[in-house]
């Protein structure tokens, strides 16, 4: 186990790599703000709502504006032969008959930024509402997850404690139907970059069906004898407790998800291979294995500091950092700097960018609703990253200090990257 002065070495040594990063033209740095389909569903909802917006997306600095375009209710907002589209949002009914996606990219290329167009990939509605293709279709119940909670198993689209209703990852069929709404927007519309978003297993809950049990067999070469516990099991705290399979299981999830974003590379490459093909999670790599997210390169080592615990020896192969173009890190955290803090902007991105190896572009991200100095954010993400992005436009209403925060920023980065160009 590396000691806490070792890793703080680790992590300055990558902070000197920034050095080639740094050198870059500054309009190569992608400077994005995300736009969050449900939160801004009545804002982005008018024409000239949407033009405001736009134009001080712009004004600030912005390069690229990601359009969220199906969350995790499980409907969407474009023109879809495959989805329900998405016409209400907490009592506002969209009344128009245009395109929202198609207006968007018109209106973001008129003022030369880039798209990035975004879309969940597993859910299929939202527990907490009971809205979504999965509680109107009940043939879509076969798609999704089984949980094993400390009250044994259960549908995870009848536990309102859930973010989304996830489909099993592992299931062919899930898998068909994700493509399905990537190929569309492949097909029908012209944009810059593709976000990946809920790409992933929900927790450590899920998925426990006979299908998953199944699978599971089958790359271990042996039965389960005791299923789930084997697996794990819960302590009267709630807490889970290892069994025999345990290391084993979380490398077999994480390469689900590995295999299956390869799967989106290969058909991206295939038809618009110019597309950035990208990906968001939070920088805290060491605890998203319970949802099957090992972003890093692969074999990168950082999973080693944990094969006492979680990962097993073969667990690094599972890394999927190459299969990206981007990879969005979220520092979403209260402060910004401190190489030697853990809770910091600063260390995230050096960890993210020591893990991801260079396998990809490596993007910080923040949240703009943590109180942070939002200027310094900026400039910490575009100096020791590829870029900056910013989340949510929807917090900008009522923070509009934010606008100015975040160009000078902006400003301030790209005025030093000129200088050591």
């Amino acid at each position: 186990m590396k000691t806490f002065a070792t890793r703080v070495a680790t992590i300055l040594a990558a902070i000197l790599s920034l050095a080639s990063c740094s050198q870059q033209k500054a309009g190569e740095k992608e400077k994005y703000i995300w736009v969050a389909v449900d939160a801004n569903f009545e804002r982005f909802s008018d024409k000239d709502s949407i033009a405001w917006y736009l134009d001080k997306v712009k004004d600030t600095g912005f390069n690229n504006v990601v359009v969220d375009v199906r969350g995790v209710e499980g409907d969407v907002r474009y023109k879809s032969a495959i989805f329900d589209e998405m016409k209400t949002w907490e009592g506002y009914t969209f009344e128009g008959d245009w395109d929202y996606l198609q207006y968007m990219i018109d209106e973001i290329h008129k003022r030369g930024m880039k798209v990035t167009v975004s879309a969940t990939v597993f859910p299929l509605g939202s527990p907490c509402r009971r809205e979504g293709p999965v509680y109107r279709n009940p043939e879509l119940k076969k798609l999704t997850c089984v949980q094993y909670g400390p009250q044994g198993l259960s549908k995870i689209e009848d536990d309102p404690s859930q973010v989304a209703a996830f489909m099993n990852p592992l299931l062919p069929e899930a898998q068909e139907l994700a493509m399905s709404c990537i190929r569309e927007l492949f097909e029908n519309y012209d944009f810059d970059g593709f976000c990946l978003d809920y790409c992933r297993f929900p927790g450590p809950q899920a998925d426990f069906s006979d299908a998953s049990r199944e699978a599971f067999e089958i790359e271990l070469g042996q039965k389960v004898e005791h299923w789930p516990e084997d697996i794990f099991t819960w302590s009267e705290d709630g807490e889970i407790v290892p069994g025999p399979y345990y290391k084993q299981w979380w490398k077999f999830r994480s390469q689900i998800i590995r295999d299956f974003i390869a799967k989106v590379k290969e058909y991206k490459d295939s038809v618009k291979p110019e597309v950035s093909l990208e990906y968001w999670a939070a920088s805290w790599l060491h605890g998203l294995y319970r949802q099957g997210q090992n972003w890093a390169a692969p074999g990168a080592p950082y999973y080693r500091e944990y094969c006492d615990s979680w990962a097993s020896e073969d667990y690094g192969q599972t890394g999927f950092a190459d299969q990206l173009d981007v990879f969005i890190s979220g520092t979403y955290l209260e402060r910004v700097r401190g190489l030697d803090d853990n809770e910091s902007i600063e260390y995230g991105l050096a960890r993210s960018r020591r893990d991801v190896e260079g396998k990809c572009k490596m993007v910080g991200s923040y949240a703009v609703y943590n109180g942070l100095d939002y200027e310094d954010a900026t400039y910490v993400c575009m100096m020791e990253s590829d870029g900056v992005m910013a989340f949510d436009i929807c917090y900008f209403p009522t923070h509009p200090y934010l606008w100015d925060d975040i160009k000078r920023g902006i400003d301030r980065a790209e005025k030093e990257l000129r200088i050591r160009k």
